[in-house]
């Protein structure tokens, strides 16, 4: 690129200085600005001509690629009809539509769907559910909750205090009374180069026996774990270890809750994590994917006896004191509409299955590349672990970020860990691109 046209384009971006961003490291990107203009399918486009294959799905969301058509084209007619209705005491028949089609893909039992607009607030709100729920069925004590080490919930105060990564957490003071967590699962020694669920750790549920002994299973409203671990590496549950904690919750009369934020909607090659893995949990959080990206919405789908239990007192009763003003909003409900339509009606599921074990031969083949200490793989979930530079701890894995990402690929980073959760839509050829451009940047 000659120097006239670098100048143009520097010349073309709008002033960065105002929008303080997410997650990033704000004075490093605005002197290195990566801006993404359009995308399509696979591809995203950015602010200096560049085209990068995505190999994240925007943020884990983005399940039936980018700008898909029908999703696209729903959006567009929704916004010609309702721009919005009001969320308390009113309905739209789109967010009828959308609950009805979520639960009749659910894993039996789950019957009912309670719209937010994001993953953090459907874990704010399965939380507010559980505590309620106890509450009603006079076992007011259950306050308590207990969640996992390395997991990662959102960001409300709700989110982190049963979170357990410690970056999200050491800047916010306390945060939530009466919280504890799980170790987690993750165990190098024995588990690296696991190809699926690692065989080794089922026993890690059984220290949920010891915590709630700790504080009288009385006082213990829910346990909330993701069925794997996303944002903190693609972790993976040993085989046996989610049915060891649904029976220790059922024992002991606690709720299990499961983050599917990341696990559902095709992500595991099934609908929902819960079904990949036969655990059926009392609440499920989901975001994402349900809209693939377009809108933001989420959700908590609840088994019967959970909504049950508020459905008392006179009628025309509020029975629950939460929800928000955008809660199914007609443009997020449509978008979900179709993007569910768009799963069933082009096998995306089917598709992500099949290239799970295309994604899953071609990261294994990163083993014994420089740096690479462990590899981790389901459906198509995967991450490539590596060393740390001492004294920079995520330094690594950034470099290798940055220069994915000069050679047409973007990835993901979590600490030191490369994560992997391609569109749903993905081929061979395509992942086949994503593993040599790692390789590439790994050894360089």
């Amino acid at each position: 690129m000659s120097n006239n046209a670098a100048e143009q384009l520097q010349t073309d971006l709008p002033d960065l200085t105002a929008y303080w961003m997410p997650f990033t490291g704000n004075r490093y990107f605005k002197q290195h600005p990566r801006l993404i203009t359009s995308a399509k399918g696979m591809q995203c486009f950015t602010h200096d001509g560049r085209a990068l294959l995505d190999a994240v799905a925007g943020l884990w969301c983005c399940n039936a690629g980018h700008c898909h058509p029908k999703i696209v084209e729903a959006i567009k007619a929704q916004a010609e009809k309702l721009d919005y209705s009001m969320a308390f005491q009113l309905g739209h028949p789109t967010a009828f539509e959308l609950a009805n089609k979520l639960v009749k893909m659910a894993p039996e039992g789950i019957d009912y769907a309670f719209f937010v607009n994001s993953g953090s607030e459907s874990v704010d709100t399965a939380l507010k559910m559980a505590l309620a729920y106890h509450r009603l069925r006079g076992e007011g004590t259950r306050t308590r909750f207990i969640g996992r080490e390395r997991g990662y919930h959102g960001v409300g105060f709700g989110g982190i205090s049963v979170g357990g990564m410690s970056p999200n957490r050491k800047m916010f003071g306390s945060m939530l009374p009466g919280v504890d967590h799980l170790p987690h699962t993750h165990d190098l020694e024995h588990n690296a180069f696991s190809r699926g669920l690692p065989t080794w750790g089922a026993h890690f549920a059984d220290e949920l026996e010891r915590i709630i002994a700790l504080h009288d299973p009385s006082n213990v409203a829910a346990v909330i774990v993701e069925p794997i671990s996303g944002s903190a590496g693609v972790l993976l549950p040993p085989q046996g270890y989610l049915q060891r904690l649904r029976e220790i919750c059922d024992r002991h009369g606690i709720l299990l809750i499961f983050d599917e934020v990341i696990t559902a909607f095709g992500r595991t090659g099934n609908a929902f994590g819960s079904i990949e893995f036969g655990v059926t949990p009392d609440l499920m959080t989901c975001a994402k994917g349900l809209t693939s990206g377009t809108v933001p919405m989420g959700a908590v789908l609840a088994q019967g006896h959970i909504y049950d239990a508020f459905m008392t007192g006179p009628d025309g009763a509020i029975e629950f004191f939460h929800g928000y003003t955008y809660s199914g909003h007609p443009l997020a409900a449509a978008a979900g509409c179709a993007t569910l339509d768009v799963y069933e009606s082009e096998g995306m599921f089917d598709n992500a299955r099949k290239m799970g074990e295309v994604l899953a031969d071609g990261l294994h083949s990163l083993k014994g590349e420089p740096n690479v200490i462990d590899v981790r793989n389901y459906g198509l979930l995967g991450a490539v672990e590596l060393t740390p530079i001492d004294g920079q701890p995520t330094a690594r894995a950034m470099q290798i970020f940055r220069d994915c990402y000069d050679h047409g690929v973007i990835i993901r980073t979590t600490g030191d860990t490369l994560a992997f959760s391609p569109p749903l839509i993905i081929d061979e050829k395509q992942i086949e691109t994503i593993i040599e451009t790692v390789r590439r940047a790994l050894r360089t």
